[in-house]
């Protein structure tokens, strides 16, 4: 899929086609090219960060007048955190349009799901940039809010209580959670975390703050022991 086949399918024209290509351009690309005016998606995803929390909270507190602000911010959490967002880079195959150095091509940057989120991410700051917020509003009314609507993300799953519960129930033992890597430019930092249960290791995560990787091993560990999440 090329970028003007992928306007099409989503019925929208950017003005400025230069800012389109960098939400999907990855830095890898850009080293590789330094000879050229290529820009990174890194600026755009920080943007896209901003204008996804807006739009996504606007249409919560519009939608769900009785939920409380609790409620309302741990549902945001859930449609903007970086599984949600790889869902929907998915959904509109943003994977094969992502500009990749040959060494993270290699690697299988293109399904790195924190890639993926980062795209997303940048694609809505581009958005923004070229047309302004009530484009960005009308592409999430057609690909984000149905889910929300739907139900998609209103059972907000705490993997760390599940595991600490199975485990102090059956009395197992003792669970401790450790940050074994970091990486990432600081606005954008991917955390890497191990669940250990007396010592071993029973599962990793990745996720965009320490909390999200601790929750994604968490859930790895309720899998290798085989609990019905």
């Amino acid at each position: 899929m090329d970028f003007e086949r992928f306007q099409q399918e989503i019925g929208v024209r950017f003005k400025n086609e230069k800012l389109l290509r960098q939400a999907f351009t990855h830095s890898s690309y850009v080293n590789e090219h330094r000879g050229k005016l290529f820009q990174d998606n890194e600026r755009l995803e920080f943007l896209g960060d901003a204008v996804l929390e807006l739009t996504v909270s606007q249409f919560l507190y519009t939608h769900f007048p009785k939920m409380s602000e609790g409620e309302l911010t741990k549902l945001r959490a859930a449609i903007v955190c970086e599984p949600s967002l790889v869902m929907f880079a998915n959904q509109l195959k943003f994977g094969e349009l992502i500009l990749l150095g040959k060494g993270e091509e290699l690697t299988g940057g293109r399904f790195r799901p924190a890639l993926l989120a980062d795209v997303f991410e940048a694609f809505i700051g581009a958005l923004y940039l070229d047309q302004g917020l009530g484009i960005v509003f009308r592409f999430l009314e057609k690909y984000v809010y149905p889910r929300i609507n739907n139900g998609e993300f209103t059972r907000v799953t705490d993997y760390k209580s599940q595991l600490q519960e199975y485990v102090q129930r059956d009395g197992l033992g003792e669970i401790q959670y450790r940050i074994v890597q970091e990486k990432g430019p600081a606005h954008s930092r991917e955390f890497v975390s191990e669940v250990m249960l007396n010592g071993n290791v029973l599962g990793q995560g990745t996720g965009r703050s320490k909390k999200e990787a601790e929750q994604h091993a968490a859930a790895m560990a309720m899998k290798h022991l085989a609990v019905k999440q």
